[in-house]
């Protein structure tokens, strides 16, 4: 496929090597990038800022990329360890420096300097990169039955009503 981006040189070890296993599976589909949007819920526009480092993709949507190169159980699974390591050491984003989306910061710097990481506790929690709960239609497990609707069952007495009453109506207009 076509040449990458070069990743910045002070990016995590953990958060390179995955986005470079990312992008080789991206390149493996033979698809472009709106195409794997087409065929994931995720737009051309992240799955650019997932395969340049600028932003943590979600787990699902490193699931859906899985799904379509058409990984096997093993591999998959160790896509999902990398995404761990990863997220958990992606550099946070410097408080105040939130962009809207698509928006990078001035110099297209879009991660945290190392003085910047450095100077703070690492951080754990990853509230702004928790993963995305949102799955695509298709892949969305299937709703269990609840109990059903008392409404339900008012319909149901009413037609069985309305049953026996037609039943009788029409036996007495016969006899």
């Amino acid at each position: 496929m076509g040449a990458w981006q070069p990743l910045p040189d002070d990016l995590p070890p953990e958060v390179r090597h995955f986005v470079e296993q990312l992008r080789q599976l991206k390149d493996r589909t033979g698809l472009s990038l709106v195409a794997l949007g087409a065929r994931t819920a995720y737009s051309k526009s992240s799955w650019q800022r997932y395969l340049n480092a600028t932003q943590p993709p979600p787990r699902q949507a490193v699931v859906a990329l899985c799904r379509v190169a058409e990984t096997g159980k093993d591999e998959a699974e160790r896509f999902g360890v990398r995404w761990e390591l990863a997220v958990q050491a992606w550099p946070k984003p410097a408080p105040g420096s939130a962009r809207p989306e698509g928006e990078a910061r001035e110099g297209g710097e879009a991660y945290e300097p190392r003085e910047s990481r450095e100077s703070r506790e690492p951080y754990k929690d990853y509230e702004e990169y928790e993963d995305d709960p949102t799955l695509p239609w298709w892949d969305a497990p299937p709703e269990e039955p609840g109990p059903p609707s008392r409404r339900l069952l008012v319909v149901a007495v009413a037609l069985v009503a309305a049953l026996v009453l037609t039943a009788l109506f029409g036996a007495l207009a016969l006899g």
